[in-house]
This record gives C-alpha cells, structure tokens and sequence, in this order.
C-alpha cells in the first residue's frame, strides 16, 4: 500500500457510494449515507443533523500505514470509554469539513496541521443522536508528538493499517438492547474494542483500499 494507491482509491469512489449493508453486490446509491440505521433500519437519526468532521489519519511509518484513533475519556457526556477519531462539531468559524477536523485534531491530541496532508473523504456517516459526520482522510508524518486534552481523551494508541485490510479482523456483532437486536461491526484490536460509529467508518476504509477481485 503506497500514497499513490490511497489517493487514487480515494478518488476512484464518489462519497456517498457505498456497497449495500447486508448483500455482496456493490449498488450505487449517490443520495445516501452510511449510517446506524444500516444495519438497523428503525435507528433513524434524530433531525435536524448536526455537521460534525472527524480526521482519519493514516500515519506513513516505514514499516507500513497505521491508523491513529483515540480512547475517549470516561467523564464525557456522549460515547464515554469509546474509541474514536479526533473531531467534532463543524463551527462557524470552520472553512469547511477538512478545517474542522483539523481543528479537532489539534484540540484534542496536539496533532499539528502542517504534519497531515488531507487527500480525501469517506463517505459521510448519520449517527441515530443526529450527527451528519464527514470523515476526512489525511496523510501523517510520523514526526508527532501528542499532548492529549485530558477533559477529551484518555489515550491515543495506532492500528496498523495492514490489521484492518484483512477481512477476518472485521466482525459484525449483535446485542440485545431494551428488548430488540442491534447489529453493529466491531474492529478489535488487543485489548481495545472499536464499534459503533468509528468500526462502520473503518470498514469503509477497507472497502475503499481493499486490493480489488477483478485485477488482473
């Protein structure tokens, strides 16, 4: 996997075409989102959508791209204990989706603007709590040093990026909750465990720069 090979997958594919949630064959749909209710058509977002921005980061170390995700602080009033991308609301103040996530990084782990390359965008991601999310692919140098928000993030940690391509580290599980099944995809990673909104988001990712089936 090489720069080159990521910002060409990146442009090859229109946000918002996704492959269909439960079926192997690819189907465009250009007016869509991914979302929670995917998986559980009832858990339509709640209106109006809030714009939000996370920043995707793919770390370039020499052995191979890393994927640098957070684990939220436990006192936080949404998605305590989880793992996340760094971002959040878009402000008025923002340019746009890329400035935000940017913006976030910063705020929340100290990553530097001038060391992430931003080359493109997953598609955009409803959350049920009524975020309208837009993940935003960026290259980094591996010549960081973080300062966590500690009201935000209790740890930063990488996962090689190599882990997420291959599909068996990529589960779709199941609980039942207030009665009813939720289905969700899970990525997990020695001692973590990321679901929800970052694994749907993650699982784009691979399908995105997964090696295609029909390459001669």
């Amino acid at each position: 996997m090489t720069p080159a090979r990521i910002r060409e997958a990146l442009m090859a594919r229109r946000p918002g075409v996704r492959r269909a949630p439960r079926g192997p064959v690819a189907i465009e749909l250009p007016d869509e989102t991914r979302g929670d209710h995917d998986l559980n058509p009832d858990m339509m977002p709640k209106l109006p959508l809030t714009a939000a921005a996370v920043l995707v980061p793919l770390v370039t170390r020499p052995e191979g791209f890393t994927i640098l995700l957070t684990q939220r602080t436990e006192q936080l009033a949404e998605h305590a204990g989880q793992v996340a991308f760094p971002g959040g609301r878009v402000d008025p103040e923002d340019a746009d989706a890329i400035a935000a996530a940017l913006r976030e990084a910063e705020e929340e782990i100290g990553l530097t603007r001038r060391l992430v390359e931003p080359i493109g965008r997953l598609d955009t991601y409803v959350t049920r709590t009524g975020y309208e999310v837009t993940p935003v692919v960026g290259l980094v140098e591996p010549l960081f040093h973080l300062h966590l928000n500690p009201l935000e993030v209790a740890d930063a940690f990488e996962l090689p990026l190599a882990y997420l391509l291959d599909a068996a580290n990529r589960r779709m599980e199941s609980r039942v909750y207030n009665g009813i099944e939720r289905h969700f995809w899970t990525v997990p990673w020695e001692n973590r465990y990321i679901w929800g909104a970052t694994a749907g988001m993650l699982v784009n990712l691979a399908e995105i720069l997964a090696p295609r089936t029909d390459a001669p």
